[in-house]
């Protein structure tokens, strides 16, 4: 990859907020929710390359000004949620710094071939018998 995960997750600005939804007391008193903001375009850490592949691949996740915004509320403390998001960011930016592989266009087998000539014909007499056509 190329790339140093720790040193973009110190570029990473951590917020904790209070997470919505049913939960009781601990979801309206507790700050537990924490949303990760990656700025994409300021990383000193990421070529130029690797910058556009991410705004392509993640293009979904990121706003317009190129802020990269991850959150989880899936957990009750803060710093379980912290290591949750921490944890798909990492998964994110690898899956989108991975190269492509080519794919390698193959033949198909003769077998296949067979099937496919062979329920061709099957349809085509199934066609011919119902156009009244019964020479077989």
């Amino acid at each position: 990859m190329g790339t140093d995960i720790e040193k973009l997750i110190e570029e990473c600005v951590f917020t904790a907020v209070r997470s919505g939804g049913s939960g009781g007391q601990n979801v309206n008193k507790v700050a537990s929710k924490v949303v990760l903001s990656f700025d994409v375009n300021a990383s000193e850490t990421l070529a130029e390359n690797q910058k556009q592949l991410i705004l392509e691949k993640l293009a979904n996740r990121i706003n317009k000004n190129g802020i990269l915004q991850i959150s989880s509320d899936s957990e009750r403390t803060q710093w379980l949620n912290k290591k949750a998001v921490t944890g798909k960011f990492h998964h994110l930016i690898r899956q989108a710094l991975k190269p492509e592989r080519k794919r390698i266009a193959t033949k198909p087998t003769f077998q296949s071939i067979q099937k496919r000539l062979d329920e061709k014909k099957r349809q085509s007499g199934k066609k011919r018998l119902r156009s009244g056509d019964f020479d077989i």
